[in-house]
């Protein structure tokens, strides 16, 4: 069953029930959409009015699909549009016809995201190690960015920047993945000298005009700008890259209940994020709490029941304050993450 909700009163608008389990729920400011196994609901947000129904599609157990959020000329969805290989269809929730189908991957879809302008489209599929950007809506391969060797990773997720010009990328390995996204023949900042390994790196790109086209397209495919290295593989995570006071942070939480707080800073040279703050997120009043740790005094525990409004609300504050002093630990040097013994 769907519920929706009125943030600030707490009070239910109302409740949708389907044939099967929801998978995912996607919304902007023009439409909502409820994803099943074989299927899609388009709502209307202002009323909930089912509007269309995508019915028959390839079966997608992960619930796979994404939302552009812009506005209503640019309010495009994405989905699985196979089940053995890595096509993407694109349909327009507007207008509610389809757009286009891209042959994105050899292998079944893992992770799809729009930017905030909902122009372009990255993807990834369930082998982990190329990841692919297309304009929408015209389905043209734009980016072609290389994420590890290693084979057989799990992609967990894809987020641009508020301003499309970074991608970031999760998997169940121990490293978070930052590329830039730079127009071929655009200038780039002169590098320093890398002695002989600069020079080898540079002879095999000027070499690559000659080569076969697949084997081109390798030497061609983007390396990540920034990595972020965690001590710790196999949790599930998600990463957004977000602007605090002006400035990017990567934001990345996992499964068992940590936030972590990225420094990363495009006009440089990238390499690995420093750490700025860590997160263990607790249950409002104390449960589930780890042995140890401090509950927020603006947070104490009741007995009385808390409305929805407030549940959403509570950590509102203590994060928002948190968040907001950031910038004063970039000077700092903060510890490696760890994680307390439970």
């Amino acid at each position: 069953m769907l519920k929706v909700c009125h943030f600030k009163k707490g009070t239910e608008i109302c409740n949708y029930s389907y044939s099967n389990t929801i998978l995912g729920v996607r919304l902007n400011r023009l439409r909502l959409i409820v994803c099943l196994e074989e299927s899609l609901y388009i709502h209307n947000i202002r009323n909930m009015e089912v509007l269309h129904t995508i019915r028959d599609t390839p079966p997608n157990p992960r619930g796979l699909c994404c939302l552009a959020s812009k506005d209503e000329n640019c309010c495009f969805l994405a989905y699985p549009g196979s089940s053995t290989i890595g096509d993407v269809q694109i349909f327009d929730a507007s207008n509610l016809g389809a757009v286009t189908m891209i042959p994105a991957h050899d292998s079944p879809l893992a992770a799809m995201a729009f930017d905030t302008d909902g122009t372009k489209l990255a993807t990834a599929s369930e082998k982990g190690t190329v990841i692919r950007v297309f304009a929408i809506p015209t389905g043209d391969k734009i980016f072609e960015l290389r994420r590890g060797m290693k084979r057989c990773v799990n992609m967990y997720s894809l987020s641009f920047s508020p301003d499309g010009q970074l991608l970031s990328s999760s998997s169940n390995t121990e490293t978070v993945h930052v590329f830039k996204l730079e127009a071929q023949g655009a200038e780039r900042p002169p590098e320093p000298n890398q002695g002989w390994m600069g020079y080898f790196g540079k002879a095999i790109m000027n070499a690559a005009t000659y080569l076969p086209s697949q084997v081109a397209d390798v030497v061609n495919q983007g390396r990540s700008y920034a990595v972020v290295r965690h001590p710790f593989a196999g949790v599930r995570n998600i990463c957004i890259i977000a602007n605090l006071q002006k400035t990017p942070r990567l934001l990345v939480a996992s499964a068992d209940g940590y936030l972590y707080i990225y420094a990363i800073d495009p006009s440089e040279g990238g390499g690995d994020c420093t750490l700025l703050k860590q997160h263990k997120l607790e249950k409002i009043g104390g449960v589930g709490a780890s042995p140890g740790s401090e509950i927020p005094p603006e947070h104490p525990p009741s007995s009385s029941p808390i409305s929805y409004a407030a549940v959403v609300r509570q950590p509102e504050k203590s994060t928002a304050e948190s968040l907001g002093s950031d910038r004063g630990a970039d000077n700092e040097s903060p510890p490696p993450p760890q994680r307390p013994e439970v």
